[in-house]
């Protein structure tokens, strides 16, 4: 995934490439000591590099993905209990969101959680989880936020709910966030759709699946991964505002229709195709586009384009940038 660079990024990476050369030697020379001394049989091995893509440790990462439930420390979310706290105690607060989960069905009646997990702050609060209702999901209650706040906080969204638009001038984008996987990402789209406006958010790169994905994402057999990468890349930071960098948060593999960060933001993509090729923990998926809208992002990828290269990655950048806009959106119907 290539990444456009400031000037204040290449005098780093300048540093950083030198460091990086100096460990390298030093690694080589222990490589020369330690293989004169070892035996081969005290290594493992895999039949391929498959083993190590597919193997088992990323099937219990794939297990957790389906049933993500995180929240932010140090926040008190307001709003109509529907499970008072006081009367149910839990040991987690991963336990707290599952249990706002497991309401929120059809029709949803968990949207919220509270969960106080800290126990010599909570005193006889220890334990308590609240199940809320927000009048607006998409504009939750804040109560109280800060390092004081014994309370840890969390969204939950609905499979229709929780759906924000991203508008262009080739049609609307239906994003569905998932708070419950990347809590921290979802509270900064939250801010943006309520400043009204997100000016500066566009779509900058377009790149098709070309020949090594199919209609439906998959890759094709012995096929090269790119380029060009099957997504389209922009930026999320609105005019007169301070972006700060969001953590990566541990979330599902990208695949067509993950919107996600490219490392700390705000610059993100949309994909084409399914990338079980990179790297979970460098990109964090925060929603999906509706299906139905995935038409939309394949006219943008077919636009004109004109080649760079960054960061020794070749890349296909818009000929004209596509403006966006956050919109909100009510309930989508099934």
């Amino acid at each position: 995934m290539g990444r456009r660079q400031s000037d204040s990024e290449l005098g780093r990476r300048a540093l950083l490439f030198l460091l990086l050369t100096a460990a390298l030697s030093c690694c080589m020379v222990y490589l020369c000591f330690s293989h004169a001394f070892d035996h081969l049989d005290d290594f493992p091995s895999f039949e391929s590099e498959a083993d190590l893509a597919f193997g088992g440790r990323q099937v219990e990462e794939e297990e957790e993905d389906k049933d993500c439930c995180r929240g932010i420390p140090h926040l008190e979310l307001w709003g109509d209990a529907v499970k008072w706290g006081a009367n149910f105690k839990l040991n987690s607060s991963r336990e707290c969101c599952l249990a706002c989960k497991a309401m929120c069905k059809s029709p949803c009646l968990c949207d919220s959680w509270v969960f106080c997990g800290e126990k010599p702050a909570c005193g006889s609060n220890f334990g308590e989880c609240w199940l809320k209702k927000q009048k607006d999901p998409l504009e939750p209650d804040r109560r109280d936020a800060g390092s004081l706040v014994m309370w840890t906080s969390g969204l939950v969204y609905g499979e229709r709910e929780g759906i924000v638009g991203l508008e262009t001038d080739y049609g609307m984008l239906r994003v569905h966030l998932l708070p419950d996987c990347a809590p921290h990402s979802v509270s900064y789209i939250l801010e943006l759709l309520a400043l009204r406006h997100c000016s500066g958010c566009h779509f900058y790169r377009a790149e098709s699946r070309g020949r090594s994905w199919d209609d439906a994402g998959n890759h094709i057999k012995h096929a090269s991964y790119g380029p060009p990468y099957a997504l389209i890349q922009g930026t999320l930071e609105a005019q007169g505002t301070i972006f700060k960098d969001i953590s990566p948060e541990a979330c599902p593999t990208v695949t067509r229709g993950s919107v996600a960060w490219v490392g700390s933001g705000p610059e993100f993509f949309i994909s084409l195709a399914h990338h079980s090729e990179w790297p979970k923990d460098y990109y964090t998926v925060f929603g999906y586009v509706l299906p139905e809208d995935m038409g939309i992002v394949e006219k943008i990828a077919r636009l004109p384009t004109k080649p760079e290269v960054w960061n020794n990655v070749h890349v296909a950048v818009l000929e004209t940038s596509v403006p966006l806009r956050i919109r909100r959106i009510e309930k989508s119907p099934l």
